[in-house]
């Protein structure tokens, strides 16, 4: 894990290590920003971050088909979460876009979404967990298939989580960026498979200091037979607060609300 003060495009010039950097692969529009670290997942793969108040992160769908299943918890105060429902309800929304917040269960808004280029990410699907990966796609380990093993979306994301103290009972519901899911006339959840546009990106703005932790396993509902998700692309640097003119603050008076919660835990 990186500190808030140490970077990785961007080390400390005494840093003993080559730095590799991937934004330049799939971010170039931000050569001369400043920098906090930038990295790739590949598909099936898990990390975390944490990352502070008024930093932005950018991800980037590397393939025609990602999941990024994401979860923010309060880097300050670990038992303040993302919450799903204050987020779906307080927006009236079933789906999240530019302009929504990521709420918090106090009130808060941990993250903006501040540019899309997808117009739709999924809050409800949930994680694939072992046994449905394993049922649908059969096992892979990695004493006998090392880097080629399969992992669910749920497995990964307590493995992150477990580097700060967190277990299973502190495991929320994610957003699933880059996955559609609509509600057909029954009630009835249907995946959208439509492959993404080449470069398909959200920006994620944080509003208070957050630990984020995202998986690329593939979404509980694809209904592709193999499991094969797509890799991720990530960039994070520093900017600022949300201005009195915010996007996203003006989205909702919800959201402006949530955002002035943040800004008062400060003060």
């Amino acid at each position: 894990m990186q500190t808030l003060e140490h970077t990785r495009d961007n080390p400390p010039a005494s840093a003993p290590v080559d730095v590799v950097e991937h934004w330049r692969r799939f971010a170039p529009d931000l050569g001369g920003t400043p920098l906090l670290w930038s990295d790739t997942v590949p598909g099936g793969g898990h990390w975390s971050a944490i990352l502070p108040r008024g930093s932005r992160l950018r991800l980037v769908a590397l393939d025609p088909h990602v999941n990024a299943s994401l979860v923010c918890y309060h880097a300050r105060l670990l038992s303040e979460r993302y919450c799903l429902p204050d987020t779906l309800k307080a927006q009236h929304t079933a789906h999240l876009t530019r302009g929504h917040v990521l709420m918090s269960d106090m009130g808060r808004s941990l993250a903006s979404i501040v540019a899309d280029s997808v117009g739709w990410h999924d809050p409800l699907g949930g994680l694939l967990n072992a046994k449905r990966m394993s049922d649908k796609y059969g096992e892979r380990r990695y004493q006998s298939h090392r880097n080629a093993m399969f992992r669910s979306g749920e497995d990964g994301l307590l493995i992150e989580l477990g580097k700060y103290g967190l277990a299973k009972r502190d495991l929320v519901a994610p957003v699933n960026f880059f996955s559609k899911v609509s509600v057909d006339t029954e009630g009835r959840f249907q995946f959208d498979d439509t492959p993404l546009a080449a470069g398909a990106s959200v920006e994620l703005r944080f509003d208070l200091d957050t630990l984020v932790a995202w998986s690329t396993a593939p979404h509980p509902l694809d209904p592709r037979p193999d499991y094969a998700p797509g890799k991720l692309g990530l960039v994070a640097w520093r900017d600022a607060p949300a201005a009195a003119d915010d996007y996203c603050a003006r989205f909702r008076p919800e959201n402006a609300r949530a955002l002035h919660n943040s800004a008062q835990f400060y003060l």
